[in-house]
């Protein structure tokens, strides 16, 4: 819960402007302009951001402050905001706090002698960039917008693609020293009241300092999950058009500000698993591309684990499968050579991440000539599992959650451990591990993870 400033503006202008003066540091901080002003005979000052405030704005509302007389001054800072500020976004405050808030967030705020409350003009104009087709989520059919860093924009594209008074943003904010904007979204018609209830009254009850790190760090304080458990609660998304769709389902969608992607709950695996293309092609196109999908991800898990449990016990392999099996020398124990290419996977992954655009596919050639060739020459790695591991690494990108796959890469090595340790019993036991971790575990709304249905 954020702890707010409960003083308000007097009718002492001198106090009020010192005040702002103490609390703001004006004189240690370059972008904190206070620009002094005569307004129809009477003193004011303006307190702003620079590099938030659109220049020629304020040149032609000043300039229209200038014409006013003495005679022309309204009484009261109401009057003055209906007749003599042209703009379109105005307000009048009078609780300090809020004045405080509007400014380091970015908008114009003066004061006027006389006045017992402050003008605030929403002039901002925020640094942004286009929205783009985001890099993670790409579009093969439909629309190729993104969401960007700047909240406001992505209430926008939302509110362009639902034309629906029952669409509600509910601004809040988190944070006490970052006071960070949080859009709560959903449909009033369609929402789960119990759901929305919930998830507002806990951003209100938040007891944190700042959101560094937007959206995860909100994720995170909503719900205060176990070390122990992988599995993410949340749906990320960067596409206008899939928040758009989880909107008209019922569900709840969280902006935060700074932050270019779109928290969805309620979620369940399946939400997680799911992907925007899909619905962009034809049913059976669709169902063939989910099965595949589904597929694919349960073999990541269960892929080594079972070769694995298959060279340990080679009577049980059928005459029709026997291929499979280890044709060369072992020199390192399977069990090592499986977690050692685990690790160095993610150690390519990490590289890759951090290797200029120029130099990528270059080092990506070479590291995969030095890990698939000359590894398996080198008497280090079996070709097998050379295989197997090329196909687990690739097949992790077939799903387009990063923390899914990760959970489903800690489960695959919780498997690989036991069935090396204890044979198929081990293997048995993580199958159960695995199968309870999923099934109950719960959603911010309470739910089980495998909850399909919405209400």
């Amino acid at each position: 819960m954020i702890r707010k400033i409960k003083k308000e503006v007097g009718c002492s202008f001198k106090e009020n402007i010192q005040y702002m003066d103490q609390t703001l540091p004006v004189e240690k901080s370059f972008d904190i302009i206070r620009r002094e002003m005569e307004i129809g005979g009477k003193e004011s000052v303006f307190y702003y951001i620079d590099g938030f405030i659109k220049d020629e704005a304020m040149l032609k509302i000043m300039d229209s402050f200038l014409s006013i007389t003495a005679e022309d001054l309204p009484q009261d800072a109401e009057t003055f905001s209906k007749q003599k500020i042209p703009y379109v976004e105005v307000d009048v405050l009078k609780c300090f706090d809020d004045i405080l808030r509007n400014v380091l967030s970015g908008t114009a705020v003066f004061f006027v002698d006389g006045y017992d409350a402050a003008l605030c003009m929403d002039c901002r104009s925020y640094p942004a960039r286009g929205v783009d087709e985001p890099d993670k989520d790409k579009s093969l059919r439909g629309s190729r917008d993104g969401f960007v860093e700047t909240i406001v924009f992505n209430t926008a594209l939302m509110r362009r693609r639902i034309r629906d008074p029952h669409l509600i943003m509910e601004m809040t904010e988190a944070g006490q020293s970052s006071r960070t904007d949080i859009a709560v979204c959903y449909m009033s018609d369609r929402v789960d009241e119990e759901l929305l209830n919930n998830i507002k009254s806990r951003i209100e009850k938040l007891e944190v300092d700042d959101l560094r790190m937007n959206q995860q760090s909100l994720a995170e304080a909503l719900f205060k999950r176990k070390w122990f458990n992988p599995f993410p609660k949340f749906k990320f998304t960067e596409r206008p058009d899939t928040a758009s769709v989880c909107l008209l389902e019922g569900k709840v969608v969280l902006l935060v500000d700074n932050s270019p992607s779109a928290m969805i709950l309620p979620t369940s695996i399946l939400d997680i698993i799911e992907e925007a293309n899909d619905y962009y092609f034809p049913t059976l196109t669709n169902v063939y591309l989910k099965v595949s999908r589904a597929i694919i991800t349960f073999a990541t898990v269960f892929l080594t684990p079972v070769f694995l449990l298959f060279m340990q016990n080679l009577n049980w392999l059928p005459e029709a499968f026997q291929f499979v099996s280890l044709k060369d020398t072992v020199n390192i124990p399977l069990i090592f050579q499986l977690l050692i290419l685990e690790l160095a996977i993610d150690g390519l992954r990490l590289a890759a991440m951090n290797t200029p655009s120029m130099l990528s596919t270059p080092l990506s050639v070479i590291a995969g000539i030095v890990m698939g060739e000359f590894s398996v020459k080198s008497g280090w790695f079996n070709s097998e599992v050379m295989l197997y591991m090329a196909f687990v690494a690739v097949a992790n990108y077939t799903q387009p959650n990063f923390e899914l796959g990760y959970a489903l890469k800690f489960m695959r090595l919780l498997l690989l451990v036991l069935t090396a340790c204890f044979n198929w019993i081990g293997f048995l036991a993580g199958t159960i591990i695995i199968i309870c971790s999923i099934a109950f575990n719960k959603t911010l709304s309470g739910r089980s993870y495998l909850n399909i249905k919405l209400n």
